[in-house]
């Protein structure tokens, strides 16, 4: 007998501690310039049997793990748990990380759930919440476009069997931005699915991508973006800086010279124009990603505002010199935040190895970024 589920690829940051149950695969429109993650990949979606059967596959670990583990689970007990069954212990510690935190939150995946139709989406919550009462939070990535498409009763109705959160790539708020990069919607969508999913009474993430409109649209990326934020007022706002990745239509956009990608420091006053412009809205600023120069950048709105404004100034007051080693130190690790830079004798060999090896910071970021997404 093996009880082992299936797993997508990805999950945002802030679910690292969620168990991931996989209802969809991959992504049902696959076009963004920006991604690579479901490229060549077809879209579908399970059977409903299937991801009810990993919810209890799922369920059945955590129940044999639990009669031999105890207070303290380790190797041992995930091998006694696991006794004479085909399941690979890899999913033993998926559900032992789960059961660590206390089966307080679950994913789902992959990119756009809320294809499926009401009646399955409450079939799935309502599995997740019978087997593990302890679940406090049910999350999922979807499409504005498809939210927008849906009424309010049904949002209602998928909210109240279970789903929680909803994280939604609005990237861009601009629309010659968001056709630029072949997001499929527009900002009248983006607003509209923001405002049902919060009438709706979900917990919603919008992301906003810093310089995805380049350097031809790096203003009004900033401040359509902005207007977005400001008409739903979402409960978050995710920032991830845009980075161009080999074997993507943008990447390639930049290679011909049809897009040209902001500098570190140009993103950094982008998110400064963004900012500025959010007025009227509680949201809480994000920067839960290593894509992002300045981590610290977070807070809620209105009150942290000024000291999200005052942080990034801080940076942009700095010499060139001190910027460039401090992205050098914070892209290798060294520097979390703005406030642990100081000078550093590995950091400036490191700086003058790239001035002449690469020219400027920029070029070399370009190429050590890569390997970030």
């Amino acid at each position: 007998m093996s009880y082992a589920f299936e797993l997508g690829p990805i999950r945002p940051p802030s679910e690292a501690y969620s168990i991931l149950i996989r209802i969809t695969r991959n992504c049902p429109w696959n076009k963004c310039a920006f991604c690579h993650t479901y490229k060549g990949q077809p879209f579908s979606r399970r059977a409903i049997e299937d991801i009810l059967n990993d919810i209890d596959s799922i369920h059945t670990i955590a129940q044999r793990i639990g009669e031999v583990a105890g207070n303290t689970i380790t190797q041992q007990t995930l091998q006694k748990a696991k006794g004479n069954d085909d399941t690979p212990l890899y999913y033993y510690e998926q559900v032992a990380f789960w059961m660590s935190y206390g089966f307080k939150s679950v994913f789902l995946q992959d990119a756009n759930s809320l294809v499926l139709s009401t009646r399955d989406m409450a079939t799935i919550l309502q599995h997740i919440t019978s087997r593990f009462p302890a679940v406090e939070r049910i999350t999922t990535y979807a499409r504005a476009s498809t939210i927008s498409k849906k009424s309010l009763e049904d949002l209602k109705a998928i909210r109240q069997a279970g789903l929680s959160r909803l994280h939604i790539g609005m990237e861009s708020g601009s629309d010659p931005v968001l056709q630029l990069v072949k997001k499929g919607t527009t900002q009248a969508q983006l607003i509209d699915a923001g405002q049902k999913a919060m009438q709706a009474n979900f917990d919603v993430s919008y992301y906003y991508m810093p310089g995805l409109g380049g350097k031809e649209y790096m203003e009004e990326n900033a401040i359509q973006s902005a207007t977005v934020i400001n008409t739903v007022n979402p409960t978050f706002v995710r920032l991830r800086s845009t980075v161009p990745i080999p074997g993507t239509p943008l990447y390639d956009m930049m290679q011909k010279g049809q897009w040209t990608p902001l500098s570190e420091i140009q993103k950094v006053q982008e998110i400064r124009t963004f900012i500025e412009h959010c007025n009227g809205i509680t949201s809480t600023l994000k920067s839960d990603h290593i894509m992002n120069l300045l981590e610290d950048v977070e807070g809620t709105f209105p009150h942290d505002k000024a000291t999200m404004l005052s942080r990034i100034d801080e940076f942009l007051s700095m010499k060139k010199e001190d910027q460039d080693k401090f992205i050098i130190g914070r892209r290798i690790g060294m520097y979390r935040y703005l406030s642990d830079y100081y000078p550093n004798f590995k950091i400036d060999q490191l700086y003058y190895a790239i001035v002449k090896n690469y020219q400027n910071v920029d070029a070399a970021m370009l190429e050590i970024l890569k390997d970030y997404v």
